[in-house]
């Protein structure tokens, strides 16, 4: 390279530095204050098999109103929620993880609810999930409404 030149590439991008950082800076502070999920991991629909087969479930035949979602981020975490009969609620349960809901430590008002975490009463072997709650409502003398959630810690 003779004397003299310049190679005008560098130069620019160091001169546009000043203008673009604070540029960025700005765009950023903006989303992150405005969005629900500035990180990322907002909720996505997913099919309602997905989400209680993530805990080691399955979706209840005559389940109806339902919503599923999962978000990931660092953890996964599935939700789903729907209505179905009260009768069968207890008893599929059971069936499910072998352990009767109880009524303590229920969150978010429920009437019944399952917690599944840790050593003592942790999710069956071979799932996703690390923890599952189910969280029942008794919205009428027929219809529960179940929340289920599954996910990694």
């Amino acid at each position: 390279m003779g004397r003299g030149r310049i190679r005008w590439g560098p130069v620019t991008a160091v001169a546009a530095l000043p203008v673009l950082l604070p540029t960025w800076l700005v765009v950023a502070v903006v989303r992150f204050s405005t969005s629900d999920h500035p990180l990322g991991g907002g909720p996505e629909e997913v099919p309602c098999a997905e989400a209680p087969a993530f805990g080691g479930a399955e979706p209840p035949a005559g389940a109806y109103d339902t919503e599923c979602t999962v978000r990931t981020w660092l953890d996964t975490s599935y939700y789903a929620a729907f209505r179905m009969p009260r009768s069968g609620v207890g008893d599929r349960l059971t069936h499910t993880y072998g352990e009767r809901p109880g009524t303590s430590l229920c969150s978010g008002g429920g009437d019944v609810c399952l917690n599944l975490d840790g050593a003592a009463h942790p999710p069956p072997a071979g799932v996703g999930a690390n923890a599952v709650t189910v969280d029942v409502v008794h919205e009428s003398a027929g219809t529960a409404r179940v929340r289920f959630s599954a996910f990694t810690v």
